[in-house]
């Protein structure tokens, strides 16, 4: 219980390996839906086919014997509504309430869905329940064009979509803002103006509460949230610090890169971390390029390029639109080293990439005569 009226009926998948079948959940993940009971009765969002019995059991009890009025769908992603159809053929009266380009998407899943009953529901829109209202918000592009949102002004509830998720089943005791972090940049990352429109909009509602389809529901320090999201969104560092970032062909270059973050700390630079992209989380690794101020890419040459897991991180990192960062370059290479020169072109097409000089670079071992090029890198990073 949320609140005297308000329910939640999520649940929680500790046997996903991976989420949209690319993000590592080493605790899960959970899949939540609400129940409102009122004059009318309003259930928002489903769970993933998954976990659908269970979730229909949850239902069938926090309704004590009532049917449905709505079901409100404030996003189509699989994860949250392919359980819809169980839930039509079990309360068949149900009307689904979704936004017009929501009800265009929902045949691509469901064939035989019938949606002649359903509500459409714009920017701005009311659904009376009793005591209880929605007031309906489009949230386009966070992270899919027919999103919705909507806010309960009576107990100050925003229910925010895939707004303010995290990775994580709900029994899982830890920080909230690492796997916050790590599933905004990997999964809404791209869409920061469309975020930043949501939240101009959020700004004008007292809300004490966010609801969310994925992780904890947020009742304290709101502020907290709002802010990060804030940050995440407008592509602004959240940490002043160093990211170093390297993908090694047979240890010189990762010894290159420890070397520069034993330098930066003897500097005086308190947030250094590190990460070999070959054995790294590459989710984690863009996460906190996009969490640090300033960032290095230490690789080494290969194939008249540069090392693969070095290139495919820039190429997660172009796709998530980073930009607004202080970038340092180090690449190793015995002969023709060519691993800078292939980071710059990849860095060339995103927005605001200060390239730090020195560019260093390393032939095999890293020697003596290397130092103060790393030294002055570390400089010119800290200054």
């Amino acid at each position: 219980m949320i609140t005297q009226d308000i329910f939640y009926l999520g649940v929680d998948d500790k046997t996903i390996d991976l989420f949209e079948g690319q993000y590592l959940v080493p605790n899960g993940i959970s899949y939540n839906s609400y129940l409102i009971l009122d004059e009318k009765a309003a259930v928002l969002d489903t769970v993933d086919a998954r976990k659908t019995e269970e979730y229909l059991a949850k239902l069938e009890q926090a309704l004590g014997g009532r049917t449905p009025d709505y079901l409100v769908v404030h996003h189509v992603e699989p994860d949250h509504a392919s359980s819809i159809q169980a839930v039509v053929e079990k309360y068949p009266s149900v009307q689904l309430v979704a936004s017009a380009k929501a009800l265009q998407m929902l045949p691509q899943y469901f064939e035989s869905l019938d949606l002649s009953g359903a509500i459409a529901v714009k920017d701005g829109d009311v659904l009376q329940l009793g005591r209880h209202s929605l007031t309906f918000m489009a949230a386009p592009m966070v992270h899919w064009p027919e999103v919705m949102v909507s806010y309960e002004p009576t107990s100050k509830t925003l229910f925010s979509a895939d707004g303010f998720g995290k990775f994580g089943a709900l029994d899982t005791q830890e920080e909230w803002d690492c796997e916050a972090r790590r599933y905004y940049f990997n999964i809404v990352g791209k869409f920061g103006p469309q975020v930043q429109a949501l939240l101009k909009k959020a700004a004008s509602l007292q809300i004490e509460r966010i609801c969310p389809l994925h992780g904890p529901i947020l009742e304290e320090n709101l502020g907290h949230y709002l802010n990060l999201y804030d940050i995440w969104s407008r592509y602004e560092p959240e940490t002043d610090g160093v990211f170093i970032a390297y993908a090694s062909l047979h240890g010189n270059t990762a010894k290159a890169a420890q070397k520069l973050a034993d330098i930066l700390k003897q500097k005086g630079c308190a947030q250094v971390e590190m990460a070999d992209l070959a054995r790294s989380d590459m989710a984690e690794a863009l996460e906190n390029a996009f969490r640090y101020s300033k960032v290095v890419l230490a690789a080494s040459s290969y194939n008249g390029g540069v090392m693969p897991f070095m290139e495919d991180l820039l190429h997660h990192l172009a796709a998530k639109n980073y930009q607004k960062r202080r970038v340092g370059l180090v690449e190793n290479g015995s002969f023709g080293p060519c691993a800078n020169r292939t980071m710059q072109q990849l860095l060339s097409g995103m927005k605001e990439i200060d390239l730090v000089e020195p560019a260093v670079t390393i032939r095999g071992a890293v020697k003596e005569s290397d130092i103060p090029a790393l030294e002055a890198l570390a400089d010119a990073l800290l200054a």
